[in-house]
């Protein structure tokens, strides 16, 4: 019984260190889409300024 304790804790804390790394992952996307639309505006801009 008391094995089956330690499985289901190593378990719960593998279950734990994963989802706080997805999470955290998850918010990196949002960050680099931010970065990625920040690069596109302003290489469009730079762009247009060339021409004028």
């Amino acid at each position: 019984m008391r094995t089956l304790f330690y499985i289901i804790a190593v378990i719960l804390l593998i279950g734990w260190a994963l989802g706080t790394f997805v999470y955290a992952v998850g918010n990196l996307i949002y960050i680099l889409l931010v970065l990625a639309i920040v690069a596109l505006v302003l290489g469009l801009a730079k762009r247009n300024t060339r021409k004028t």
